[in-house]
């Protein structure tokens, strides 16, 4: 491969990673804290999950020139699912209640 095809590789790349880095900061998988009256702060916690591909060809005939055959595409996929909430008391106990599915369905309605 030669550097122009490598100089685009690493474009689609750079594309890739700067989409999926917009996705993860800080607040998307530890969310906005919510302070209660009583005093308890909660912090919804998510898990991420993040994966990406990138694949490219640089091929030749007789009458073409290096820059003219190049051929690259990238993709990339985020996946975002809660897990809990994690509770800190007036106190500072910390306690971390999981979101699970129950046999009703509704245990994030009961937490609530």
């Amino acid at each position: 491969m030669d550097t122009t095809a490598e100089n685009k590789m690493g474009e689609i790349l750079r594309a890739s990673l700067d989409g999926i880095r917009d996705f993860t900061k800080t607040d998307t998988f530890l969310g906005t804290a919510i302070e209660t009256a009583s005093g308890v702060t909660v912090i919804p916690v998510s898990k991420i999950s993040v994966g990406f591909a990138t694949g490219g060809v640089d091929y030749h005939t007789r009458r073409s020139t290096a820059s003219q055959n190049f051929g690259g595409g990238g993709g990339s996929g985020i996946s975002i699912n809660p897990v809990g909430f994690l509770t800190v008391g007036p106190d500072a106990s910390v306690q971390l209640i999981p979101v699970s599915v129950s046999a009703s369905g509704n245990t994030v309605e009961e937490l609530i």
